[in-house]
C-alpha cells in the first residue's frame, strides 16, 4: 500500500493552474517569441503582479533581476558547456530557480506541474509523471535523461555537464549529489566528463552523493550520507562512505533482464561488488 494520498485542490482551482502553465508553454514554444522576454513578462505578473514594461518604469532594479538576459550560470563559464544547446533553456532554468521562492513554486499542485512543464524543454528526455520538489539544481540541464515516474525530493543538486540517466522509478531524496565529472588530483584544470547512471527503482536516500562515472543498478540503494566511489549491483543496499555493500535486497523473482546492470554496463574499476565485502541477505522489500 503507498504511503501517499491525493490531497485535490478545488477544480476551479486545477483550472486556474492548467491554464496558467499551458499559455506560458505555448508562449515558450513560440519560434517567434525570444524566451527570455516570455519568462520576464511571466515573473513580473507572478512575482510583482504588473506588466514587464510597467514594472521597469517602477523599479529597474526589479525588472533588471528578472532578466535572464542579465545574469550568468556558472555553467557558462564551463569549456564543457554546449552554448548552443545552453542557451535556449537558460531562461528556462532561470524561471525554475525565481518561482520555486514564491507560493506558486511551493505550493505542490502548482509547483510540481510547473517545474514538469520546464523539465520538458530542458532535459534531454523527461518520462511520464516525473515529480521535482522546490530547490532541485542542474548544471546545465539539457544532459539529463529522466525516465517515468522519476522524483527529485528538495534540494537535491545533479551535476549533469557529463550527462546523467535517471531511470523509471529512481527517487533522490533530499539534500542528494549527483555528479558527472571530475578534477585531476595533480591539476585541477584537468576534467574528465565520465556519465552517471540511476538505475530503474534506484533509491538515493538523504544526503548521499555519486560521484561521476558510478553506475547504480536496478532496485538498489544508495544509504544516508553514503558516497559512491564505485558502482552498485542490482538489489544491493551500500552505506558508509566510500559506500559498500552491507546487504542484499531479498527478490524472490528478480529481473533477468535489468535495464542497468552495472555488471553489464560499467567498467570493472567501478564496481563495488567486491567479494571482500561484508554482504548478508535482508528480509522484505
Amino acid at each position: 500500500m503507498s504511503w501517499l494520498q491525493e490531497r485535490p485542490i478545488p477544480a476551479a482551482s486545477q483550472a486556474f493552474i492548467d491554464d496558467q502553465i499551458a499559455r506560458l508553454a505555448d508562449a515558450l514554444d513560440d519560434p517567434n517569441r525570444a524566451r527570455n522576454e516570455t519568462v520576464r513578462e511571466f515573473l513580473a505578473e507572478l512575482v510583482y503582479g504588473q506588466p514587464y514594461a510597467q514594472l521597469e518604469q517602477a523599479s529597474p532594479m526589479a525588472a533588471f533581476a528578472l532578466d535572464s538576459n542579465n545574469v550568468t550560470f556558472e555553467a557558462e563559464h564551463y569549456v564543457a558547456t554546449d552554448q548552443a544547446r545552453f542557451q535556449p533553456v537558460k531562461p528556462l532554468l532561470w524561471a525554475w530557480k525565481v518561482v520555486d521562492g514564491t507560493p506558486f513554486g511551493q505550493a505542490m499542485p502548482s509547483g510540481i506541474a510547473f517545474r514538469r512543464m520546464l523539465a520538458e524543454r530542458v532535459f534531454g528526455r523527461v518520462g511520464s509523471n516525473i515529480k521535482i520538489f522546490p530547490g532541485v539544481e542542474f548544471s546545465v540541464g539539457y544532459n539529463v535523461l529522466a525516465g517515468d515516474d522519476v522524483v527529485i525530493h528538495r534540494n537535491v543538486f545533479i551535476d549533469d555537464i557529463g550527462g546523467v540517466e535517471i531511470h523509471d522509478g529512481a527517487s533522490l531524496s533530499d539534500y542528494a549529489n549527483v555528479y558527472s565529472h571530475t578534477h585531476a588530483l595533480e591539476e585541477t584544470n584537468d576534467v574528465t566528463l565520465k556519465r552517471t547512471v540511476i538505475g530503474r527503482g534506484v533509491r538515493v536516500a538523504y544526503h548521499a552523493t555519486l560521484l561521476a562515472g558510478t553506475v547504480l543498478s536496478d532496485d538498489s540503494l544508495l544509504g544516508a550520507m553514503a558516497v559512491t566511489t564505485k558502482s552498485l549491483d542490482p538489489h544491493v543496499v551500500a552505506v558508509g562512505i566510500p559506500a559498500r555493500p552491507r546487504a542484499w535486497k531479498n527478490r524472490p523473482n528478480p529481473d533477468p533482464n535489468p535495464t542497468v546492470d552495472a555488471r553489464r554496463d560499467a567498467p570493472p574499476e567501478a564496481r563495488a561488488g567486491n567479494p571482500a565485502y561484508p554482504v548478508k541477505k535482508t528480509s522484505g522489500k
